[in-house]
């Protein structure tokens, strides 16, 4: 096969990484410039795609949750709502939702000048929505430390009293000192270190915004379209696992005295959740791998820019293609992994 390349004039190898890329990329998290190599090219993609999928992923979970349980009101109205939802967004290929909702997007939205504001920070039209920038200075690390330090501080003092509760029946309230640990202690040393952290606002220049950050059309479009449609799937996912869960159990819960919201939340979704999560984990899959259908609109995740661009410019095929699915094969393998673990744990919590 080597041989067959090379006669027709292609190189095979992994030389062309170290190679210019020679083109701009209209999003990027990373420092990135027509002349920076095309081993950039692909961080750039990478970090996009994991990006779109991870706000995909967060999204269409709170949207599945909460339509699937909708689905199961007694209330006629939301539960009809929350059926056709499904029916509408789950039969309509991702493809043709991603164009729609990009089309939409730039239809609907006004230009730069007649702009959308919020509070003279916030700024929406058809190039994307334009926020503050937050610019770190000196010993801003030091509030971030001290945010992680009050959260690892919180998870073990809830255990603690968990367990206390468990032993002595005693439930003791500890949203006081969660607030004190996650909110007042990174702002006490934030104040104390002089406030090392302000904001670089967008100002509208000539005929677009300057300065700040901003998310394009193309990012919101695909990460709205990949979150409603994948919520579908998620919210019937959810309405099996509370179908799953006896009938009794139901009725024990509220006989206890608890009220709805609390059997759902302390009995039902416990139990749901662990016949849930399977079939969650395959459509948390197909979410980060429709995210490759961003080439359709000209976002620039890992396809389009290096699977794409960057195939064009060299030629090399089976290099290329070769480290994309190993990509996707390496997230999804790790996303298994993670969902993996959390479903056994709950699993064993059940026993």
């Amino acid at each position: 096969m080597l041989s067959n390349i090379e006669s027709r004039g292609i190189q095979t190898g992994f030389g062309f990484l170290e190679a210019e890329s020679g083109f701009d990329i209209a999003e990027y998290l990373i420092d990135y410039s027509s002349t920076s190599t095309n081993l950039r090219v692909f961080y750039v993609g990478l970090i996009n795609t994991l990006v779109v999928s991870a706000v995909g992923i967060v999204f269409a979970s709170i949207i599945g949750l909460i339509v699937g349980i909708a689905r199961l009101s007694n209330n006629w109205l939301i539960a009809k709502l929350a059926g056709g939802y499904i029916e509408l967004f789950r039969n309509i290929p991702i493809l043709l939702q991603i164009l729609f909702w990009y089309n939409l997007a730039l239809m609907v939205l006004p230009h730069p000048k007649q702009s959308f504001e919020l509070f003279d920070s916030v700024f929406v039209n058809l190039r994307g929505i334009y926020m503050p920038k937050p610019i770190t200075e000196n010993g801003f690390v030091w509030v971030l430390v001290v945010l992680i330090l009050g959260i690892v501080l919180k998870i073990l003092l809830k255990r603690y009293y968990n367990n206390k509760k468990d032993n002595t029946g005693i439930k003791t309230n500890t949203l006081s000192y969660s607030l004190l640990l996650v909110v007042g202690l990174p702002v006490s040393v934030y104040f104390l270190l002089g406030s090392p952290l302000s904001f670089d606002y967008p100002t509208l220049k000539g005929f677009n915004f300057k300065g700040g950050m901003s998310l394009s059309p193309e990012f919101l479009s695909l990460a709205f379209a990949l979150s409603i449609y994948t919520a579908t799937y998620i919210a019937e996912a959810i309405r099996a696992g509370i179908e799953s869960v006896s009938k009794g159990q139901k009725e024990a819960a509220l006989a206890m005295g608890l009220t709805q919201k609390q059997s759902l939340k302390l009995v039902i979704l416990p139990q749901a959740l662990r016949v849930s999560i399977p079939p969650i984990i395959n459509q948390y899959l197909n979410l980060t791998k429709n995210s490759s259908l961003a080439a359709a609109i000209g976002y620039s995740e890992l396809v389009s820019v290096f699977a794409g661009t960057v195939l064009n410019q060299v030629g090399q095929a089976v290099e290329i293609i070769l480290m994309t699915m190993a990509v996707y094969l390496t997230i999804s393998l790790v996303i298994s992994l993670i969902l993996n673990i959390v479903n056994r744990q709950m699993s064993v919590k059940g026993r």
